[in-house]
């Protein structure tokens, strides 16, 4: 992508479903000496006072966009895991001039994850894949959510559509996948979709990765995504666990 100046513009880094920023930190720890580095809790996530009901992924990025005013600001790049994906989608659809780009880690939503029951398998598989490590991080924000908000959101969730909305994004985006994350489409489908969307969608592969990359990899995510802030070939960092690698895509006869 290329900011400007390199490292000049915010990076904000947007968390997940039912969880607070806490599990983001190793990632933005990372990404810290590039530029100025934020981990919001959105209204009713983590310690941020809740509105007395889940809000949609329509209200959270409304919300996001509250909080980037707050802050003053003007423009920034969002990087989104899981929720945080279609949230940061959400916010480049409704305020382009916002946002300088995008880096979707493991985004949810969509097609892959219907219907609900699908959605929840999905989930169930992947907490077997992530690192036990991260259980005390996240249950602590699970159980102060709740599960009557847990499941009328990912209900919601898994109904956005986030294909249609990366399909069309309007800015520089970066998808990055993990070839261990259950509720990420097969690479073969993913090659298939990426043909149909704009060239400045960039879509790379962190082998051995689950859903919570930003938690289990977060060098060889912060590596690729400071690659591709810089504009330079996206590559592996053989001193990171796990395997990156930009899943090639044909966009002939598109």
């Amino acid at each position: 992508m290329g900011p400007d100046v390199p490292g000049s513009i915010p990076l904000v880094h947007v968390h997940g479903f039912a969880v607070s920023g806490s599990y983001l930190l190793p990632t933005a720890r990372a990404l810290a000496r590039r530029a100025t580095t934020l981990i919001p809790d959105l209204p009713g996530y983590g310690r941020s006072a809740a509105w007395g009901h889940a809000l949609g992924i329509p209200s959270l990025a409304w919300a996001l966009r509250e909080v980037l005013d707050a802050l003053g600001l003007e423009k920034v790049v969002l990087i989104g895991n899981s929720m945080g994906g279609p949230v940061s989608l959400e916010v480049a659809h409704s305020a382009p001039d916002r946002v300088a780009g995008i880096v979707l880690a493991s985004p949810a939503g969509g097609m892959h994850n219907q219907p609900l029951g699908r959605a929840l398998l999905q989930l169930a598989r992947d907490v077997r894949r992530e690192s036990p490590r991260m259980i005390p991080v996240v249950l602590p924000d699970y159980l102060r959510f709740g599960p009557l908000n847990g499941l009328h959101l990912f209900s919601e969730l898994v109904r956005f559509p986030s294909l249609e909305r990366l399909l069309r994004t309007p800015v520089p985006t970066l998808a990055v996948l993990g070839s261990r994350d259950p509720l990420m489409p097969p690479m073969a489908r993913v090659r298939e979709l990426g043909r149909l969307a704009p060239p400045h969608l960039t879509v790379v592969v962190i082998d051995g990765a689950a859903h919570a990359m930003n938690y289990s990899h977060p060098g060889e995510l912060a590596h690729v995504i400071g690659c591709w802030l810089d504009g330079s070939d996206i590559t592996d960092d053989p001193g990171q666990p796990g395997v990156a690698r930009v899943l090639p895509i044909s966009r002939e006869d598109v």
